[in-house]
């Protein structure tokens, strides 16, 4: 996991982590939490109400895509001295379900022990429908609905994700590259091209509200140099990591993909002008 000023957030995701129940006789979660430079509390809290988290400090520089290889990198060191079957993916805005791992971990069992199971989560306005994060198929990357039974995806959402050992050991964490987004999504792509199968758990696995669509560079009125600076920040599409994943996944149209964000942001600008 990790966390940036969002703390009641934080720990309302821990504390459903730690509610978690029915899981398989002798089960053990050891949680790897990196916290990026909060200045409302977050460290203190957690360590006072989890102290059973191993928490990380690091600085405001560091996004979601490196604390998560921080993360990673934590949790197997730690495990190196005791086996480890999954690594779990967790965003600190989730609430689980209390049967979530265990819905995950049976539906990896279903699938096969070294299929990548991807945990949907909907808008608590909209329990068990509206789907907000998931895995993704598709040329369009479409969200994939829980049907009630595992469904095949391409690639996947980094909120809820359950790893098995062998496609950490192979494919490995977040790639360096992606400091932030597209992460998740060069994974999933990475784990499937390694021969990996992706589920969608048959259930939603919690609840995660989605971004609100009018911020960032969508804001209204924010005019064309502030909408292409935001749009090319760390937040959204940084040049350089995008050209990456286009050239790894959009092959022969890297080129034409990789201009047109920027070029319907800065349309869409000058259009509400």
């Amino acid at each position: 996991m990790t966390s940036h000023n969002r703390c009641a957030k934080t720990l309302s995701a821990l504390a459903a982590l730690d509610r978690q129940r029915a899981l398989p006789a002798g089960t053990v979660v050891r949680t790897h939490l990196v916290d990026a430079g909060s200045t409302d509390g977050t460290p203190g809290a957690v360590r006072r109400l989890h102290p059973g988290v191993r928490l990380r400090s690091v600085g405001t520089d560091v996004f979601w895509g490196e604390g998560m290889r921080i993360a990673s990198r934590d949790s197997c060191a730690v495990g190196a001295a005791a086996p480890w079957t999954h690594q779990l993916w967790l965003n600190d805005d989730v609430e689980l379900a209390d049967d979530a791992l265990a819905v995950l971990l049976a539906t990896a069992r279903q699938v096969g022990e070294d299929s990548v199971v991807v945990g949907a989560v909907h808008s608590r306005e909209s329990f068990g429908a509206g789907t907000t994060y998931s895995g993704r198929r598709g040329r369009a990357l479409d969200l994939v609905e829980p049907t009630g039974h595992p469904e095949p995806c391409h690639t996947y959402n980094g909120n809820v994700v359950l790893l098995p050992r062998a496609v950490r050991e192979r494919v490995g964490d977040i790639d360096r590259p992606f400091t932030h987004g597209m992460g998740d999504y060069d994974h999933g792509f990475r784990a499937r091209k390694a021969g990996f199968r992706l589920y969608v758990a048959p259930h939603h696995v919690g609840v995660c509200e989605a971004n609100p669509p009018l911020i960032g560079s969508r804001e209204p009125g924010i005019g064309l140099r502030e909408a292409l600076r935001r749009v090319t920040s760390q937040r959204e599409l940084p040049p350089r990591q995008w050209w990456v994943y286009c050239l790894r996944h959009n092959w022969p149209w890297a080129p034409l993909l990789m201009v047109s964000p920027y070029m319907r942001t800065l349309l869409r600008a000058a259009a509400a002008r």
